[in-house]
Formats: C-alpha cells, sequence, structure tokens
C-alpha cells in the first residue's frame, strides 16, 4: 500500500509503546480477536498486507499464522475517532483465528449457568501447534 507517511504520526500509542487492535472477518463483519500492535508491527502490516502483532507474552513481534498456518491478510485498516483504537477488516485464513482451534477468540457467551462455550472446536490445537 502506497500511503503518505504522515499516517502514522495520528496514531495514539499507550504508554507501553502500543496500540489494542480488533481483527474482524472482512466477509461476514465477525469479530475475530484482539490483540496488540507496536509501531513496528503496524508498520509492516501496512507494508505487508498481512497481520502482524505485538506479543506482550513473549515481547516480540508476533505474524498471525506463522505456526498454525491460519494468517490473516489484511484487506482495511481503520483507527477509531480517538486515534487509539485499531480494528483490521482481514480475510483469516484456514477459517481459524483462535488458538484454541476455533473461527474466534469470542466463542463464550454468559448464560444464567456461568460461561458456556457457543461455538465448536475446528481443529484440534495439538494438531495445530505439535510440540507446543
Amino acid at each position: 500500500m502506497d500511503i503518505n507517511s504522515d499516517w502514522l504520526s495520528e496514531v495514539r500509542f499507550n504508554s507501553d509503546g502500543l496500540i489494542p487492535v480488533i481483527a474482524q472477518d472482512d466477509d461476514n463483519n465477525r469479530i475475530l480477536m484482539q490483540a496488540w500492535m507496536s509501531r513496528e508491527s503496524l508498520e509492516e502490516t501496512v507494508r505487508t498486507g498481512r497481520a502482524v502483532y505485538w506479543s506482550r507474552s513473549r515481547q516480540k513481534r508476533w505474524h498471525k499464522g506463522e505456526s498454525s498456518g491460519h494468517e490473516q491478510l489484511v484487506r482495511e485498516v481503520q483507527l477509531d475517532c480517538d486515534g487509539d483504537v485499531l480494528i483490521l477488516r482481514v480475510e483469516q485464513v484456514g477459517e481459524i483465528a483462535c488458538h484454541t482451534g476455533r473461527n474466534s477468540c469470542f466463542f463464550r457467551k454468559l448464560t444464567e449457568d456461568g460461561w458456556q462455550d457457543s461455538e465448536p472446536v475446528l481443529k484440534d490445537p495439538r494438531e495445530i501447534y505439535p510440540g507446543e
């Protein structure tokens, strides 16, 4: 994507240098996951058209799908009115966005009995991440 170099000046990163990102399926508008991006991961995402996040637990960039093959092809990047939250409209390769083997990380809903799984596992995580 060839864009004006000023675009990053409008993005407000938090005190840790991160911005929350919501990945949304471009075909059906389903929220797939929430993650974080650093300035560098956002720049790489825009440059390559593939989602690159910041892993807070590993303290490094995380190319979505690098071990699972379930990458996200970015169709659009949206910035909220305050400049402090992003939405990535993505094509989810392989239809699995969650490390639990589901389409979305938002698969639990609150019921009278507490949290209930509302979506099936599409692929066993042990098959997605062998050896982990």
